[in-house]
């Protein structure tokens, strides 16, 4: 995963800027992208209109410079088609708020009515090199 330009800023800040405390989010949240939401986040995240979509609570645990989600993340069944899901975010609020990571899916996976999306624990990485 890849971090956003707000998040390169806060950990700029954090460890250069003795003068800047930036605020650790009290919680972060899978978000799903039928496209690359980029540094800026403009991607396309899937629609919360009559799909059951919404963002999952990530908990993340750090061994070395790697964060791996320590749970599963479960999305509720989709009532109506996602789309192509093909990149994924963490963000640092449930809607709205500011993207922090995110990556391409190794493979784009259709979202139909009826499925649930699953990242088993330990399969979302965020690395720092």
């Amino acid at each position: 995963m890849s971090f956003s330009n707000s998040a390169e800023t806060l950990v700029l800040n954090w460890i250069l800027d003795p003068l800047s405390s930036p605020t650790r989010p009290s919680a972060t949240y899978l978000a799903l992208f039928t496209s690359n939401p980029d540094e800026d986040g403009s991607g396309t995240e899937v629609t919360t209109v009559g799909t059951a979509y919404a963002r999952q609570t990530a908990a993340f645990t750090v061994s070395g410079n790697t964060a791996s989600n320590n749970a599963a993340i479960e999305f509720p069944t989709a009532t109506a088609t996602y789309g192509t899901v093909s990149h994924v975010g963490v963000y640092d609020a449930s809607t709205g708020g500011n993207l922090i990571a995110y990556a391409a899916l190794s493979t784009a996976k259709v979202i139909d009515t009826g499925d649930v999306l699953r990242v088993p624990a330990g399969d979302l990485d965020i690395t720092l090199d």
